[in-house]
């Protein structure tokens, strides 16, 4: 090998590979290698904990549940939804008495890519923003989920109890639309509203919804009357909070008033001397009683009182003439819900027959119409569908007052003989 380092440009390699040698790791590092920005890891979205109630999805991700407050129905029947990722498919199932078909809603997070598949259902993104209402028994659940702000108009401003409306309508920041077959289209229209919230019986001459769906505007119907508990009635809160993205509100709100009407009914399940009860007045010759598996009588029940009708199967009304009532109730210990009655003379000036009554004649005769405004709008039919468990508290007490000692009626009142 001698032989090769006698050239000069060997000797200098040799040279050169011993320093290395010796020299071992005090070698210089590689330069570090670029990494293309094509190569580097892709953004992961994260999933909401929360619905979103304002505003829109800004990167769609169809792997990403954009509901994760979702509502569980409890006491209504007449509703259902099912949940997707990024929509809800809502059915209301019986609108009206006698129905044979319902309404469907596809319910599209906003942002996101509706769905197929759908034909006959009715697509809104939600969370919406405006609202109509065609019903004052809508105006509360809109208070209790804080989006009064997004109502737009509603049916009539006659009938309106709630104090937070009658402040919106004499500010001038709501339109009037009408109610009903009268619905003004083109003031519906005018208001830009997201959706109208309405209610129907069946009859396309009187129903607001016809017409409104012709105009291409988007109805959401609401059938929470249809109910035949006080529960399930207001839980349709939940209902209209969907619209919102609102189920964690709707369902608090709704869970704290249920637990209250709960435990009120728990207070008259184990009396066991239980009041007689019968209801109403005639009207044009007819005297309708409630069913006894109605709402009303489910009310009764739940308040401890021997409703006379109770054994009765109907869910609706019982049409009878005078003598079938008074035959059966002459004796009874209460009398409610006496129409429009402010007063026993108003029931006196009406049929003196009325008169003849034991509840009548021992002054215990209470209507349901305390919280009435100067138009007949009645507080019961607003604020009290929203709050049966304050309803159920006015009838224990007028029934069983001991048990509620300190509770003042709020909806009902004792007629007196004279007019208030």
């Amino acid at each position: 090998m001698d032989f090769l380092l006698r050239s000069p440009r060997m000797r200098f390699l040799g040279l050169l590979f011993l320093a290395v040698a010796l020299l071992g790791g005090c070698a210089l590092p590689p330069p570090p290698i670029a990494v293309p920005a094509s190569t580097s890891a892709p953004a992961v979205s994260v999933a909401p904990t929360t619905n979103l109630t304002d505003g829109c999805v800004k990167n769609y991700d169809a792997g990403v549940d954009y509901f994760p407050q979702k509502a569980t129905i409890a006491e209504s029947s007449g509703w259902t939804v099912e949940y997707f990722n990024n929509y809800k498919v809502v059915s209301v199932l019986n609108p009206w008495r006698g129905a044979t078909e319902g309404f469907q809603y596809v319910l599209v997070q906003c942002g996101t890519p509706a769905p197929g598949g759908y034909p006959d259902a009715q697509v809104i993104e939600v969370p919406i923003k405006t609202i109509i209402t065609m019903s004052t028994t809508q105006l509360p659940q809109l208070l209790k989920l804080n989006r009064l702000d997004t109502l737009r108009g509603v049916d009539s401003f006659g009938f309106i109890n709630t104090p937070e409306v009658r402040a919106l309508i004499d500010a001038g920041k709501l339109a009037e639309v009408g109610g009903g077959g009268q619905v003004n289209v083109e003031v519906v229209v005018d208001t830009n509203a997201d959706i109208v919230m309405s209610y129907g019986v069946g009859n396309p001459d009187t129903d607001a919804h016809p017409k409104l769906l012709e105009a291409g505007v988007k109805v959401a119907m609401n059938a929470g009357y249809m109910e035949m508990s006080p529960l399930g009635r207001a839980e349709w809160i939940k209902y209209m909070g969907l619209f919102f993205n609102e189920e964690a509100t709707a369902s608090a709100s709704y869970d704290e008033m249920a637990a209250r009407y709960n435990e009120t009914a728990a207070l008259a399940r184990s009396v066991t001397d239980k009041p007689t009860v019968f209801l109403g007045a005639a009207w044009k010759g007819t005297w309708t009683q409630a069913g006894g598996h109605s709402y009303m009588a489910r009310y009764l029940a739940d308040a401890g009182a021997d409703y006379l009708w109770a054994n009765d199967d109907s869910t609706g009304g019982i049409p009878l003439d005078f003598e079938t009532v008074f035959e059966r109730a002459q004796a009874a210990d209460f009398w409610l819900n006496t129409s429009s009655w402010h007063s026993l003379a108003d029931g006196q000036a009406a049929d003196e027959r009325y008169g003849e009554f034991a509840a009548f004649q021992n002054g215990q005769v209470f209507n349901n119409n305390a919280r009435s405004n100067e138009n007949g709008g009645n507080d019961y039919w607003e604020g009290g569908l929203a709050n049966p468990d304050v309803v159920l508290a006015d009838l224990i007490r007028i029934l069983h007052p001991e048990l509620l000692p300190d509770h003042e009626l709020v909806y009902y009142h004792r007629l007196d003989s004279v007019q208030p």
